[in-house]
């Protein structure tokens, strides 16, 4: 049994980590809510709807083409000087990249260069989410026992359904506080503001946590790596595809779920903004609790297991989802947006952490881990909405051909994680 001390220093990492991953998701999500809600008529208003909303998505995706670039410089930083390092780094990049959104001009004020600005912006944001999730789940992990390292890495990734709250919660208050001119013109900047208070917090909490025991003991034996990337992809090439690989479906539909529903809810299914908005926050609640009940069962059974799972129920749920959804009905809606963010994307997300982590040594677990895991963002949460919204133009009255994209996502993942070790009681000290 460990200690109280121990104890307390599992509970630091853990809370540092969550509350740290929340305030960089709500920067993030922030921005997809803002690109579904607002960003096609302040930065692309010359466009036709259809294309403003490409355009938008967009930018969107460029955030995920520079996540691997994040994982490379934060992961070389945390395999060498340290986790909590590397996470104080991510969390001030990230935060002053979203408060200088907050300051851009629209298109109609400085022209081209308003989109231009923005997707420098959404680079650096790409940059720091992609350092953070290596970091914040490694500093929970390694913080623990053999036993309930899944659950302790499944903490971090609370921090996303909590930022997603935050982000829509923010966005959907100033809407309805604001009328439609004022939202646009410069309402919806003030949830990008806040961001500067959240930088503060979250500044002070991740000074507080100690560095992780296991990569203290390599630091103190002068055994971590000179050269991590190229040590990782030289020797566990196989580990980062695959764990990409499994990363295809969960990240895909999650912003489906999340952030595309937004759009396909007002220009498709003519619902009001409000009921797609209500209907996310509320499974987003729920997956708050879900994500860590995951994360536990993969430690009392298997992790591939409760994966393929998660992935199998996608496959079967998928037509039913956007038929409910079709209904048009409020509470149909929410009812099916729960059973899929708050219940069955939970199943994926809260095994994910520990089932890429674990992976690899020590060592290298800072560096492999966040390239396994931000090599997918390019090709599946990067791509998602502008499949969806495409996918949704050219067949405004079938719902099939979004239904069977997302199955065959779960297929792909699902002969991914096939090929995964299980990790469930592998000894990861080493």
């Amino acid at each position: 049994m460990p200690n109280l001390s121990e104890r307390r220093r599992v509970i630091t990492a853990v809370v540092g980590s969550t509350i740290g991953t929340t305030i960089e998701w709500y920067d993030f999500f922030l921005y997809g809510t803002a690109a579904a809600l607002v960003f096609p008529q302040t930065f692309f208003p010359e466009q036709s709807p259809f294309m403003g909303q490409i355009y938008s998505f967009g930018t969107f995706s460029v955030g995920f083409l520079s996540r691997p670039l994040g994982g490379v410089i934060f992961g070389r930083m945390g395999d060498r000087q340290g986790r909590k390092t590397a996470l104080v780094a991510t969390l001030l990049l990230m935060g002053v990249s979203t408060l200088l959104i907050g300051f851009l001009p629209s298109y109609q004020q400085i022209g081209v260069a308003a989109p231009l600005a923005l997707v420098g912006l959404r680079v650096l944001q790409g940059v720091g989410v992609g350092g953070e999730w290596g970091g914040a789940v490694l500093l929970a992990l390694e913080s623990g026992h053999q036993g309930r390292r899944g659950l302790l890495a499944s903490w971090p990734q609370v921090g996303v359904p909590i930022g997603l709250l935050l982000s829509t919660g923010a966005m959907a208050l100033c809407e309805s506080s604001l009328s439609t001119a004022d939202f646009h013109a410069w309402g919806w900047r003030l949830p990008f503001f806040a961001s500067a208070l959240l930088i503060v917090v979250g500044f002070l909490i991740r000074s507080l946590v100690t560095e992780s025991p296991l990569f203290a003991e390599i630091k103190a034996r002068q055994q971590t790596a000179t050269a991590p990337l190229r040590e990782v992809l030289q020797n566990h090439w196989k580990e980062i595809l695959l764990g990409a690989g499994s990363r295809l479906s969960e990240n895909s539909v999650f912003y489906l779920f999340a952030t595309h529903i937004l759009a396909y809810g007002e220009g498709v299914l003519n619902v009001p903004r409000a009921t797609t908005l209500a209907s996310v926050n509320t499974a987003a609640a729920v997956a708050c609790f879900t994500i860590p009940l995951c994360g536990r069962l993969s430690d009392v059974w298997s992790r591939k297991t409760l994966y393929l799972g998660g992935n199998l129920l996608l496959i079967l749920l998928a037509v039913p989802y956007y038929a409910t959804l079709a209904t048009r009905q409020p509470l149909g809606i929410m009812l099916a947006t729960i059973v899929m963010l708050g219940v069955v994307h939970a199943i994926l997300y809260g095994v994910q952490a520990a089932l890429i982590a674990e992976l690899f040594s020590t060592r290298l677990r800072y560096t492999g881990a966040s390239l396994a895991y931000q090599l997918a963002g390019p090709f599946a949460g990067g791509l998602a909405p502008i499949v969806a919204t495409s996918l949704a133009y050219y067949f405004p009255d079938n719902y099939w051909p979004l239904a069977a994209y997302i199955a065959l996502l779960a297929i792909v993942s699902s002969v991914c994680v096939h090929f995964l070790a299980e990790t469930a009681h592998k000894d990861i000290r080493g």
